[in-house]
């Protein structure tokens, strides 16, 4: 909890009521949910889950859901929690509440990926972190023996995941993640099958409020060394400068925006982005009316969460219900 008595004079930058930097350097997360176990069986989905390293800088929760038989192959959901780039984590109680929901409905293998934090490391080390650990789990597949990212391969992936039918996900910045993702995986033709793309966090000078806005502001403070500022391409992926939209390294696209979430109006002229582009994938999109930003992941119970996880657990299928 914040201390109302906090000597301003201290603070560098203050985000309240999300994240504070003190001028000695320490980093206070106003808003972070409870950190959540894994658990061999959950007692509400059943899906099973546990946390493994990566590398030094990554670690991850791996999800499986129950399985009708021992040799059965199951999609895989390269998952990038969200955030802000500097918030929440794989192992927190909302990431783990949605995706042992979203695992049971999709009857798919998730990755949580643990990646690195700003301010403590500013981006792109986050990027790097989820291109890594997606290339970790392609590495299960054995095409490049002499890739050396798994010494000792995970048994649930090796055993279970359907290297065909790879997915990459995530919510506000950790859509974000997702499409820079996979247009790194077009550029070096990593092969993926579809992205999820959850009230991604893009921004740019064409957005309201532009660089003075706070999620402008946001921006800045997570990356403060990118290259045009919110017109950087990681963040506004229609800027000048931007790879083309063509490039993306999936064939089918899952865009989810909210009547009531301020990142809905870029989220769209992203969609028209690459729709123009020559993409030659499916794009598939849910606006949800009377809704905000990650609505489902703070209630999941609600009915309109249900649709939506329903709706993102159907694309993961290749069930057209939304």
């Amino acid at each position: 909890m914040a201390d109302s008595n906090i000597n301003d004079d201290n603070i560098a930058v203050d985000f309240s009521p999300f994240i504070r930097v003190y001028k000695d350097g320490r980093v206070e997360r106003l808003f972070n949910s409870p950190h959540a176990t894994p658990s061999p069986e959950d007692s509400a989905t059943g899906v099973s889950s546990k946390d493994l390293t990566i590398s030094p800088n990554i670690s991850a929760r791996v999800y499986l859901p129950k399985l009708a038989t021992a040799a059965q192959k199951l999609p895989i959901l390269v998952y990038y929690h969200g955030g802000g780039f500097c918030l929440e984590s794989a192992f927190s109680f909302y990431s783990h509440r949605y995706l042992n929901i979203l695992v049971s409905k999709a009857n798919a293998i998730a990755v949580s990926v643990e990646y690195r934090l700003a301010p403590e490391h500013p981006l792109p080390a986050g990027y790097e972190d989820c291109w890594e650990a997606l290339r970790w789990v392609i590495s299960h597949a054995g095409i490049d023996d002499q890739d050396q990212r798994v010494t000792v391969k995970e048994p649930w992936l090796v055993n279970h995941g359907d290297f065909e039918k790879i997915f990459v996900g995530g919510d506000s910045s950790g859509g974000n993640m997702a499409q820079n993702v996979a247009i790194r995986a077009g550029k070096e033709n990593s092969k993926l099958l579809g992205a999820v793309l959850s009230f991604p966090y893009f921004w740019g000078s064409n957005a309201k409020g532009g660089a003075q806005s706070t999620r402008g502001k946001f921006w800045d403070f997570v990356y403060p060394t990118a290259e045009g500022g919110i017109d950087n391409p990681m963040v506004n992926p229609m800027a000048e400068n931007a790879p083309s939209l063509s490039g993306l390294g999936c064939s089918k696209l899952h865009i989810c925006v909210a009547e009531k979430d301020e990142l809905r109006e870029i989220t769209l002229r992203y969609v028209e982005a690459v729709k123009k582009s020559g993409w030659k994938g499916e794009i598939e999109v849910v606006d949800v009316q009377g809704e905000d930003h990650c609505f489902q992941i703070i209630n999941p119970d609600s009915e309109k969460a249900k649709d939506l996880i329903n709706c993102i657990a159907a694309f993961i299928k290749g069930e057209l219900v939304c």
